[in-house]
């Protein structure tokens, strides 16, 4: 599975395996994404900063594990907490430089899924607490044509 978006960047595999291991084992992890599925959908987030649809998810924070980070990510983005995340695997990605750093580099990131029903998402609107990033959500299903959706989020869809 390799992917390269229009930016640059790249997705090289996700790696499968322990999750307990796999943070120890490659470095640096630096973030966790999780796809939302909903009743046969997934949910997207519209990034203001970057401008187009994107999977949830952020850095890790000092001392956390990735299932603590795509938790607490959960929370903020789309205001869920009570959830079952199944760990899929850990990203490996060429990255381009951006604002998190001036250098191209090897990044590695956790990988999560979780499935919502529809009725979840009106709870959703009401709990979620970052609005200055993500401006809104939708489903794949209702967002037009013509806007961007991030291209290795588009690709990491297809692996929950």
């Amino acid at each position: 599975m390799h992917f390269k978006d229009d930016k640059g960047n790249e997705l090289i595999e996700i790696i499968k395996g322990d999750e307990r291991t796999a943070q120890r084992m490659y470095a640096p992890v630096t973030h966790c994404l999780v796809v939302v599925k909903v009743d046969g959908d997934y949910l997207l987030g519209w990034n203001r900063w970057r401008q187009d649809w994107e999977i949830f998810g952020g850095c890790l924070e000092a001392g956390e594990t990735m299932r603590q980070c795509v938790m607490r990510e959960c929370e903020e983005e789309i205001g869920i907490s009570d959830v079952q995340f199944q760990y899929i695997g850990l990203m490996s990605l060429n990255l381009v430089p951006d604002y998190f750093s001036k250098e191209h580099r090897r990044e590695y990131g956790g990988l999560y899924g979780i499935c919502l029903h529809r009725e979840d998402l009106r709870y959703i609107e009401q709990y979620r607490q970052d609005r200055e990033e993500i401006g809104k959500v939708a489903l794949l299903g209702e967002i037009g044509d013509g806007e961007r959706i991030a291209g290795i989020d588009r690709i990491l869809l297809d692996c929950y």
